[in-house]
């Protein structure tokens, strides 16, 4: 099956989770969770950048492909801490995951709302 995500690439993900989880994730259920974080991030932005996603510059595309990686790796370790060698390297990825999502979002939220007001 091919990868459907619009705003990043299964290998990305797959880099994101790191070499030591053994999760097998079939390519139909990573597709189905870019699905559901590209609509947590049109929901959280209040845009929809899935449909304008070609109009799109580098730069957004750049901070969505880091938010959705980021989103959908620590969803897969987040099922399967136990790959790990310790659950302290899994909680640690998911915090540097986290932390870098969080900002993502807050650079995509700040950016719409400065290009609102500068449009006006």
């Amino acid at each position: 099956m091919a990868h459907d995500g619009i705003f990043c690439t299964s290998d990305e993900i797959t880099n994101k989770i790191g070499t030591y989880n053994t999760t097998t994730w079939a390519e139909a259920d990573i597709n189905a969770l870019c699905l559901q974080c590209e609509a947590i991030i049109n929901s959280m932005c209040k845009y929809n950048f899935s449909d304008n996603y070609a109009s799109l510059n580098a730069d957004y595309k750049h901070i969505l492909s880091d938010a959705e990686s980021c989103w959908c790796a620590a969803t897969i370790i987040a099922s399967d801490l136990l790959s790990y060698k310790t659950q302290r390297e899994a909680e640690t990825m998911l915090d540097w995951l986290w932390t870098n999502w969080t900002r993502d979002i807050e650079i995509l939220q700040d950016k719409i709302y400065q290009d609102k007001i500068n449009a006006v």
